[in-house]
């Protein structure tokens, strides 16, 4: 497969699964301050979105003042252990060697922020198919997705047209539409089939080895209707 787009692609819930760290350390940080926490399986939904608003929201509104020293404790143990409480989907690594020997140039674009992500990235032997890697900051700038988008596009001068971001919740499609790039949601991560089509997805993929279908440029100009066997339009 030959490729020349430049493909942005989200971290958590679609190149790993990293529901364990990111359950374990909101139970840290939960414990630590006193608050009880919900089982791991209850915490799906916080894979994703910016955190701070997660722990805003397992606080209560009686202790969201405590949402700082959640986040704070919250990082203590991600960063000692958490981030690597993870895994790569199956199929992640060999598409992304296809897209890169293809010709595609390759981006991390991912709410985490960057420090975390690289660390990731290179943890799991993922950091060579990638020219960058950008996340938010520690600061809390750049965890819209939006503004992280628009941030990687300035700084790369990346025309939107020739762009597709591939993510598995509504930011990340949200994202792509308001700078006018194709989005593809990840069907294999966290966000539901309703929640990525009602956010804007062009089409949903529901394992890593379809994105190949549904980024082929011979099929797209062939018949850009046609879906592949595993590739599943929207209406």
């Amino acid at each position: 497969m030959t490729c020349t787009a430049h493909l942005l692609f989200d971290l958590d819930g679609t190149l790993t699964d990293p529901l364990q760290g990111i359950a374990r350390c909101i139970g840290h940080a939960l414990t630590e301050l006193g608050v009880p926490c919900p089982p791991e399986t209850a915490l799906r939904w916080c894979v994703g979105p910016p955190l701070q608003a997660s722990l805003v929201t397992l606080l209560g509104a009686q202790r969201a003042h405590l949402a700082p020293r959640a986040l704070a404790l919250y990082r203590e143990r991600f960063a000692r252990v958490g981030l690597f409480e993870n895994r790569v989907y199956a199929g992640v690594p060999e598409l992304l060697r296809t897209l890169h020997d293809g010709g595609a140039t390759l981006w991390v674009c991912t709410a985490k922020p960057t420090g975390f992500a690289r660390r990731i990235v290179e943890h799991f032997g993922l950091a060579p198919y990638f020219r960058g890697i950008y996340g938010s900051e520690l600061d809390g700038r750049n965890t819209d997705k939006r503004d992280l988008l628009a941030s990687l596009l300035a700084a790369e001068g990346l025309p939107p047209r020739a762009a597709t971001l591939i993510g598995d919740r509504a930011m990340d499609m949200a994202a792509a539409k308001a700078h006018g790039l194709r989005a593809i949601g990840a069907a294999w991560g966290y966000g539901s089939a309703q929640e990525l089509r009602a956010a804007g997805a062009d089409c949903l993929v529901e394992h890593p080895a379809a994105l190949l279908h549904a980024l082929a440029p011979a099929r797209d100009a062939a018949d850009p209707d046609l879906p592949s066997p595993h590739e599943e339009p929207l209406p």
